[in-house]
């Protein structure tokens, strides 16, 4: 027992719950200041620097990817902040934390490489203005719409609803389909001894009709005739040529339109295939 009482007396349990008291109100206020300050930082940031993007010569997209990139420059530092705060209020030594037991040398060959990797790539890709918030783009074997691009990843909507986290390094190649006319790519199913120019025919009637009432369609439509698509299946194929974006609507419904036209005119179609878009 005069052990467990010697024991006990020294480790000075009023100075342990002060300094956990102490520590506790500390860590406390500085949240409440830091919560404080991030709402005042944000303000400042809409007023000042969404405001000067804002008059900037810059396309709207180009300017919501500039704001969201320096937003977020701005909450990695003031979190980076918070985080050394809070390791020095628990009295936490970060720099010798980080120079012993060969942490600093795993967090550099490990983790910092690939920070700096996905910084610089990142840089580059805005630098040269490769893609910008809301564009269709393919990254990798990742398609869909930029949502937001960071320092050191860019996030990418798939068409399917997907969120995409892409490391800024892992992007090396950039199909930007935004950027110009995308074609539609209309291919009809026919059979070897389809008569080809009732179908000609057919096609420019349809093309008469319905193109003038899509206002996207930027030129008239290409009529390629009978080729052999990838699948060794004799198909009629028209390119269409549409403002990006509207491809995947209107393949589809010209296809319709060829479709239909064709039955009413007495023409046979075997099974119908998917519809590509390039």
């Amino acid at each position: 027992m005069t052990y467990i009482e010697n024991y006990w007396n020294k480790l000075h349990i009023e100075t342990i719950a002060e300094n956990i008291i102490s520590k506790t109100v500390s860590l406390i206020l500085l949240l409440v200041l830091f919560f404080l300050a991030k709402k005042i930082f944000d303000m400042l940031f809409t007023k000042a620097i969404e405001r000067s993007i804002a008059f900037t010569k810059q396309s709207p997209m180009r300017k919501r990817t500039m704001t969201k990139l320096l937003h977020n420059v701005m909450n990695y530092a003031l979190y980076f902040l918070l985080i050394y705060w809070i390791l020095s209020i628990l009295g936490i030594p970060v720099s010798s934390l980080l120079a012993g037991a060969g942490i600093a040398g795993v967090a550099v060959g490990l983790g910092a490489q690939g920070f700096l990797s996905d910084m610089v790539n990142g840089f580059f890709i805005l630098f040269e203005n490769q893609l910008e918030v809301d564009e269709v783009v393919e990254v990798g074997d990742v398609s869909g719409t930029v949502a937001s691009v960071g320092i050191r990843t860019t996030q990418i909507i798939g068409f399917d609803g997907t969120l995409h986290f892409v490391p800024n390094r892992n992007i090396s190649t950039v199909s930007n389909q935004s950027r110009g006319n995308m074609r539609a790519q209309v291919d009809i199913p026919i059979y070897a001894h389809t008569e080809l120019e009732k179908v000609i025919e057919i096609v420019k009637s349809v093309n008469d009709n319905k193109v003038p009432q899509y206002p996207e369609i930027v030129n008239n439509p290409d009529i390629i005739g009978a080729i052999t698509n990838t699948n060794n299946q004799l198909v009629f194929r028209v390119n269409i040529f549409v403002q990006n974006g509207k491809q995947y609507t209107i393949g589809p419904k010209f296809f319709r339109f060829y479709q239909k036209a064709l039955l009413k005119e007495g023409i046979q179609l075997p099974t119908v295939t998917p519809i590509g878009h390039q």
